[in-house]
């Protein structure tokens, strides 16, 4: 019996910890949930380097990984290393031409480099930089989900992501989108699932709709 349950790897967000999969039910008899955490980047690390080695926590072969936000991204970069069965990125970009205009002019013009790294240890800004302006009336429950506050993490991850080179999707890649998504504006997204009403935090607020849909889109 064990040999035909499919291990299911998750990566959070930016600056967030594996809680906010905390809702986040499979069927026992079919799936294995492993969490996946944020570790600190070497300096001037390559986020293909970065990859490998959170590629070292995966233990089971044809695994499935599933990334929301840049832990899209990264779960994307993983892929390139190795063989599984699906790779799913929720509330993510696929490319960089799905980024938004923001962050290209902030590529451009270098402007990313002026965010205050250093203020975001404070809950309330980095709720608002991770998850969009919305959550600031909520920060009380967004405390428990944004922990990786290591200044040498969020200037690499936010440098990271603003210099993403992807230019094309890779062939196993199953995207899910929220059509209200603030961080990466559904506008830009190409071949995704559209999740009405969906924001850049369903993950944790429309759990009950990966709950309901995620074991059709691994098994399908």
């Amino acid at each position: 019996m064990n040999q035909d349950i499919i291990h299911v790897y998750f990566m959070p967000g930016m600056a967030a910890n594996p809680s906010i999969f905390e809702y986040i039910k499979l069927p026992e008899d079919q799936f294995k949930i492993h969490w996946l955490e944020w570790i600190i980047p070497v300096v001037n690390e390559a986020i293909e380097s970065y990859a490998k080695r959170i590629l070292t926590c995966i233990t089971h072969k044809n695994s499935v990984l599933i990334g929301v936000s840049f832990g899209g991204i990264l779960v994307q970069e993983m892929g390139k290393f190795g063989d599984f069965k699906k790779i799913i990125v929720i509330s993510s970009v696929k490319t960089k031409f799905e980024l938004p205009k923001r962050m290209k002019i902030a590529r451009i013009t270098g402007a990313y480099k002026m965010i205050p790294t250093q203020l975001l240890s404070n809950v309330e800004a980095l709720a608002k930089y991770a998850f969009g302006k919305t959550v600031t009336k909520r920060v009380e429950l967004y405390k428990k989900y944004l922990s990786v506050s290591d200044k040498r993490y969020l200037d690499w991850a936010i440098k990271t992501v603003i210099f993403w080179d992807q230019e094309k999707t890779l062939p196993n890649v199953i995207h899910i989108h929220g059509e209200k998504d603030a961080v990466f504006p559904i506008k830009n997204i190409n071949d995704c699932i559209v999740v009405k009403g969906g924001t850049h935090i369903m993950i944790i607020n429309k759990y009950k709709w990966f709950n309901e849909n995620l074991p059709q889109l691994i098994l399908s």
